[in-house]
C-alpha cells in the first residue's frame, strides 16, 4: 500500500489521467497525495522581455499554477481522498528534476505521473520530463498515457 503519492499536474489532459489514476488507487486507503506543480520559469529569469514584463509573467504563471493545484485538489477531495498542494518554483533545472527533488524530500511512496508518450521527432524535439524522472527517481513510478489517437500514430 501507498501511503504517499506525488502526482505533479499542469492542468494538461495527460496529468489529470494521471491524478485520476493516483484518486483510485489512494481511494478508501490511509493515503495522502501530494499534487506539484512546477512553474519552469527560465525565461523569466534571464529576463526574456524586460524587468515589468518578466515581473508579470512570473505572477501570472505562479497564479495559473496555484489554479491548476486548486482544481486538482478540489477533484480529490471529491473522491474523498486526502490532496495537499505544492507549488515550485525553477528557473534553473528542469521540471523532471524537481519533480524527483520533491519525491526524495517529501518523502514520496510512489509517483503517479501522466505522460504523452511520444515518440521519435517530437521526443527529440520536446523532451521527457517522464523520462527524466523514471530515470532518477529513488521510488516507483507510474505512467499514465494517454489514449492513442489516429494523429498520434
Amino acid at each position: 500500500m501507498y501511503r504517499r503519492i506525488l502526482v505533479p499536474v499542469d492542468g494538461s489532459e495527460t496529468s489529470l489521467l494521471g491524478l485520476a489514476e493516483a484518486i483510485r488507487l489512494a481511494k478508501g486507503q490511509q493515503t495522502t497525495l501530494r499534487l506539484l506543480h512546477v512553474v519552469h520559469d527560465f525565461l523569466v529569469a534571464v529576463g526574456y522581455g524586460g524587468a515589468d514584463y518578466a515581473n508579470q509573467l512570473r505572477k501570472d504563471m505562479v497564479a495559473q499554477g496555484e489554479q491548476v493545484l486548486n482544481d486538482a485538489a478540489d477533484r480529490a477531495r471529491q473522491q474523498q481522498v486526502d490532496a495537499e498542494t505544492r507549488l515550485v518554483q525553477t528557473p534553473a533545472g528542469s521540471v523532471g528534476e524537481a519533480i524527483v527533488d520533491e519525491a526524495r524530500d517529501w518523502p514520496a511512496d510512489l509517483i503517479v505521473l501522466g505522460t504523452h508518450g511520444r515518440r521519435g521527432i517530437r521526443r527529440l524535439a520536446m523532451g521527457s520530463d517522464a523520462e527524466q524522472v523514471v530515470r532518477s527517481t529513488p521510488v516507483p513510478v507510474l505512467l499514465v498515457r494517454a489514449p492513442e489517437t489516429a494523429h498520434r500514430r
